[in-house]
């Protein structure tokens, strides 16, 4: 969940007429009905990657739920992220297999290598940590998931391989 003082902050930003538009053709697909809520969330979220408070105000208007009630419903399932993401986003499981074969080893590695915490996107927006319960591949344990690749059978060696062709990539796109 995000911070409130954030919250509040972002809560009245103006949202552009661009922004308007793609709302009103997600609430136009799912009909205007406050009972496809967590659909309308997850395309919002789908096209900003988090749920603006911002967004999240002007969906409350639309869709005549107060606001109180949306941020709720958005707050008790955790798919839901109120804060943006890095461009090279990490989940890391922690679910049993994974947590017995050293996962929060690797995690401990991956906080100190990018400066961040789980949970956390570095002050560039370049990488965000997440840790989760489970990701379901316990046979292939440890896993993580980066930029929506499933990496298994992880090692801090691998993943040091791994991070060095996110930074080449990184580097080429700049030379």
């Amino acid at each position: 969940m995000g911070n409130y003082n954030n919250l509040s902050q972002e809560l009245f930003l103006q949202i552009s007429i661009k922004e308007k538009s793609k709302i009103k053709e997600i609430l136009k697909f799912y009909e205007w009905e406050r009972d496809n809520l967590i659909s309308i969330l997850q395309n919002i979220q789908d096209i900003y990657q988090y749920l603006p408070p911002y967004v999240l105000n002007y969906l409350s208007k639309k869709l005549k739920i107060p606001f109180a009630e949306i941020y709720s419903i958005s707050t008790f399932y955790t798919q839901f992220k109120f804060q943006p993401i890095g461009k090279n986003h990490i989940i890391c499981c922690d679910g049993t297999a994974c947590h017995v074969k050293k996962g929060p080893i690797l995690l401990n590695f991956l906080e100190s290598e990018l400066g961040i915490k789980s949970g956390k996107t570095s002050e560039d927006k370049i990488f965000s940590i997440e840790s989760v319960a489970c990701l379901g591949c316990c046979a292939i344990s440890p896993v993580c998931v980066i930029n929506g690749q499933i990496h298994g059978a992880l090692t801090i060696k691998k993943l040091r391989k791994i991070f060095k062709k996110i930074k080449e990539k990184q580097t080429n796109k700049y030379e």
